[in-house]
């Protein structure tokens, strides 16, 4: 038996370089009867453990570290008992919110989280950010994308710690090949497909 999604979307703000924005984020939660994973922890933690219920938390992974996506990963962490994954390459955009408290493992490209009976693969996607990961679940047929792929293309690059042209190549290398069926599951916004995307204008 595989594991299911469940999903939320929360509501918040997002803060960089002096600004801050209203945003929704998606909450995904990847698991079964008895256990299960969260990607990503931004807003409304109430929201995201009432999502887990009673299942074992197995781990809080952490797509990237913008505060919109880890805001509220300590107090997830805290209440579960589970730890905080986050690739250290992000940990610049990490300790600008949690200056006082350290993720608890590292993600690391190729790494392999198993959950439920089923395997989610980390591929390191820098580009939105310097540490940034996507989730791919092959049973599942779901590649959980962060803010490195959305409906429509890339995710945003215009502020700082962040590259076009190297979220470009981690889409182009690390994404396209995965097959157009697979459904991406997004960190802002609606699902989309890899071979949709491959269609989209700026490639």
């Amino acid at each position: 038996m595989t594991a299911r999604i469940d999903h939320i979307v929360t509501n918040g703000t997002f803060s960089l370089d002096g600004q801050t924005f209203d945003v929704d984020n998606n909450v995904w939660v990847v698991g079964d009867d008895s256990e299960c994973i969260v990607i990503d922890a931004p807003h409304d933690p109430a929201a995201i453990l009432n999502l887990v219920g009673d299942r074992k938390l197995k781990a809080i992974v952490c797509t990237h570290a913008h505060d919109d996506h880890v805001r509220y990963a300590p107090e997830v962490a805290e209440a579960s008992g589970a730890p905080i994954l986050l690739n250290p390459e992000d940990r610049v955009l990490w300790d600008m919110t949690h200056p006082d408290r350290q993720p608890d493992g590292d993600l690391a490209d190729g790494q392999v989280i198993e959950v439920a009976g089923t395997r989610l693969e980390v591929i390191a996607t820098p580009g939105h950010a310097p540490g940034a990961v996507c989730l791919y679940a092959p049973e599942l047929g779901v590649l959980f994308s962060g803010d490195t792929l959305f409906q429509g293309g890339p995710g945003a690059t215009g502020r700082s710690y962040s590259d076009r042209p190297t979220i470009e190549t981690s889409i182009r290398e690390k994404l396209f090949s995965l097959g157009d069926d697979v459904v991406v599951k997004t960190g802002h916004g609606p699902d989309t497909t890899i071979g949709a995307e491959k269609q989209g204008e700026w490639v």
